[in-house]
Order: structure tokens, then C-alpha cells, then sequence
């Protein structure tokens, strides 16, 4: 469950710029993202979301993906109405980002930096169009190589390929073997995944 966090001052019209947003403090240790000028307070992951985030990163790291290369909740700044930030379950750096990493203060992709090659997302639910439309949308302007938007409630797996500035899109349900453009022909089917 996401929750917006507004407060009963004038300042909760105000939308918040990116920098404000870099800056933001508020004394605690939630995570937000911010969505065209508003702060989106991320909910505690259930259950089985975490389970399957750590095996895709277990599975990533058995693939030969190095660690360094692996993140999870990991910041990234997009386009939509406004800068905004979106912070995926788990990212799969390019060596190049990688680098530009090094040494960061902040585990914040910025706009001017290379996109990732993959991010994931598992929806929670009553946030499928989040997952599903909005980030699909920033993903594809940020040159997001590949996005998978993993599904427990639906008990699917949805691959989108970056192509020409959209994604292509391919489902995996059940036995079927994942292919991924990014990573190439995987052991592993969507009943793995979800399962976690």
C-alpha cells in the first residue's frame, strides 16, 4: 500500500521540485518517490514481494551479473509531468553506470547518467496501473533497456523490451521459460519466480 503525505499547511498545494526532493529530510527512514511534485511514501514490502526480490538477485548473481552491478531500492529520476523518482524493487546496473556509481553519497540515478540495463518491479497489491502504465511510460523515456514487472496477484511475469522509445512486451506464465533480451535464454520459469 502506498500512501501520499500531505500535511494540512499551505505548502500541501505547493508541488515539490526535484531539488527540493534531493534535499528532503524528514527525519525518518521511509523511502518516497516523488510523482509529478508530490511524495508517495512507500509501504513495508509484504512477504512474498521480498522473497522474490532476493531471488531474483540471488539468481541475477548465480547468472554472473557481478554484485556491483546489483541493486535493490535503488533511486531513479524519470520524466513524466515532472522530474520525478521512482524507486524499483531491484536494478541491474551497465558496467558504465556502475562506474559513474562509484563512490556516490547517494544510491540516486540521475537523469544525466546512463540508464540502467533492467529494472524490476513486483506489484503490491492495488498498485497495478503504477506498475503496469505509469513507470512502464518513464521507464521507456528514461532508455530503460528492459523492464520486468513481476506479478504475484496475477501470477505472471511481464518482460518489456525498450525498442525505438517503447517497450515490446512479453508475458510468462507457468512453465514457460523466460527469455530475456537483456540477459539471453534463463533457466527459469515465471512459477520460479513468483514462487520466490
Amino acid at each position: 500500500m502506498t500512501i501520499a503525505i500531505t500535511t494540512p499547511t499551505p505548502q500541501a498545494t505547493k508541488k515539490m521540485t526535484f531539488e527540493e526532493f534531493l534535499e528532503f529530510d524528514d527525519g525518518t527512514d521511509f523511502m518516497y518517490e516523488l510523482e509529478n511534485g508530490e511524495l508517495i511514501q512507500m509501504a513495508a514490502e509484504s512477504e512474498i514481494n521480498q522473497r522474490i526480490t532476493s531471488f531474483l538477485f540471488a539468481y541475477f548473481l548465480q547468472q554472473g551479473i557481478a554484485y556491483y552491478q546489483l541493486r535493490m531500492k535503488t533511486e531513479i529520476a524519470v520524466h513524466s509531468q515532472r522530474v520525478g523518482v521512482r524507486i524499483p524493487d531491484l536494478v541491474v546496473f551497465s558496467e558504465e553506470l556502475a562506474t559513474v556509481m562509484q563512490g556516490a553519497t547517494r544510491s540516486l540515478v540521475l537523469l544525466d547518467m546512463p540508464p540502467p540495463l533492467l529494472v524490476v518491479e513486483v506489484v503490491s497489491p492495488n498498485q497495478e496501473n503504477r506498475d503496469y502504465r505509469y513507470k512502464r511510460s518513464e521507464y521507456a523515456a528514461r532508455g530503460i533497456a528492459e523492464y520486468w514487472v513481476v506479478d504475484p496477484i496475477a501470477q505472471k511475469l511481464t518482460i518489456l523490451q525498450w525498442v525505438e522509445g517503447f517497450y515490446d512486451e512479453l508475458v510468462f506464465e507457468g512453465d514457460r521459460a523466460i527469455e530475456s533480451p537483456v540477459l539471453g535464454s534463463l533457466e527459469l520459469t515465471a512459477t520460479k519466480v513468483l514462487q520466490g
